[in-house]
């Protein structure tokens, strides 16, 4: 049994939606999330905008900036690093999308959410450790740092 199309549209647009969810801090263009989602550039743009109600570009601009919010609330970084960090190229464009989402700049969002409390800022450094993609692989530092503080904790636990 075949499956029907709205079902085979559905998958193919949710494989677009997913590399962004995923891939949010890269380069993305409309060409690639097409490609992704076996469209042509302006099949995608169209189809994607009449079932989720976005467009690729605020879609994939939202979650820039819903990761920008969870690093200054959580992590001590400028929001430069920040800007640079969830794939925003230019820290003017990130700051006017940030305070057309939010209501408030970067800096001022940061400084509400400290005088409310909450968990300490995670250094910056160990942000960046985690969540910056290595040069050879492009993918994440994380598996392989995790991997080692594992192997470490195994080594101490023998004799």
């Amino acid at each position: 049994m075949t499956a029907t199309p709205d079902v085979e549209r559905l998958a193919s647009l949710r494989a677009a939606k997913d590399l962004m969810d995923r891939a949010y801090a890269e380069p993305l263009d409309l060409d690639a999330l097409a490609r992704e989602a076996g469209y042509s550039r302006f099949h995608f743009a169209r189809s994607f905008r009449d079932t989720y109600g976005l467009t690729p570009r605020v879609y994939l601009s939202a979650r820039r900036v819903e990761r920008a919010r969870e690093l200054l609330r959580t992590a001590n970084l400028t929001v430069t690093e920040i800007c640079n960090l969830v794939g925003f190229s230019s820290l003017g464009s990130f700051s006017a999308r940030f305070k057309g989402e939010v209501g408030l700049s970067p800096s001022e969002y940061r400084e509400r959410e400290i005088a409310r409390g909450g968990p300490p800022p995670i250094p910056g450094c160990f942000v960046l450790m985690w969540s910056t993609p290595s040069p050879q692989s492009r993918r994440s530092a994380a598996p392989r740092a995790r991997r080692i503080v594992t192997e470490t904790l195994d080594r101490k636990g023998e004799p």
